[in-house]
């Protein structure tokens, strides 16, 4: 009993300690959406001001664990006006919910370099499920600096009727989908 005692423990540290913490290099990073106005043209916005935390184990990265945070004050649509109406109660209510978030829970890899996030997203101070596409690529050594560095493009569709954003604006004035594209480049600590 000893012995296996001995062997779990040391199997838990040798998972522990294997676990990688990458780093957000966030000038080579950027997380935006997009959206249906009028349905006739797109809208599209980022978030200026968000962070995000990767940790894994494996090279595939089919074991990490991802959370990102944004802050909702920071939306940029390249418009005064509009940002300051997306910030207000008819839309994200920024001074009540002033951070979206995203909790991943799986990243599964599909084929080659295409996986599958799922994770919980909490926009409006509703938390939804959703599944979002990723390309991941890499890892490689940065040709400067040496550090292993690897890309995650995200995209996906969220319904903005699921975080009670812009209810009292019909889809035909603002399309209920809303997609969410992310770039993102990490080092390995």
């Amino acid at each position: 009993m000893k012995k296996f005692n001995t062997l779990l423990l040391a199997l838990l540290v040798a998972g522990t300690v294997s676990a990688q913490t990458w780093t957000l290099d966030k000038s080579h990073a950027k997380v935006g959406f997009g959206i249906t106005h009028l349905m006739i043209s797109d809208v599209e916005g980022a978030f200026n001001s968000f962070d995000a935390k990767l940790t894994s184990s494996k090279e595939d990265f089919s074991d990490a664990a991802i959370e990102f945070t944004a802050d909702v004050n920071s939306i940029n649509t390249n418009s005064e006006g509009r940002d300051k109406h997306l910030k207000n109660e008819d839309f994200f209510d920024a001074p009540k919910f002033g951070t979206l978030t995203f909790k991943g829970k799986s990243l599964t890899k599909v084929e080659g370099k295409k996986y599958k996030l799922e994770g919980d997203l909490t926009m409006h101070g509703i938390t939804k499920p959703v599944t979002l596409d990723v390309i991941v690529n890499g890892p490689v050594a940065h040709p400067f600096n040496k550090k292993t560095v690897a890309g995650f493009k995200v995209s996906g569709t969220v319904k903005r009727g699921d975080f009670n954003i812009g209810a009292k604006y019909p889809s035909a004035i603002l399309s209920e989908e809303v997609i969410i594209t992310a770039n993102a480049e990490f080092a390995k600590d």
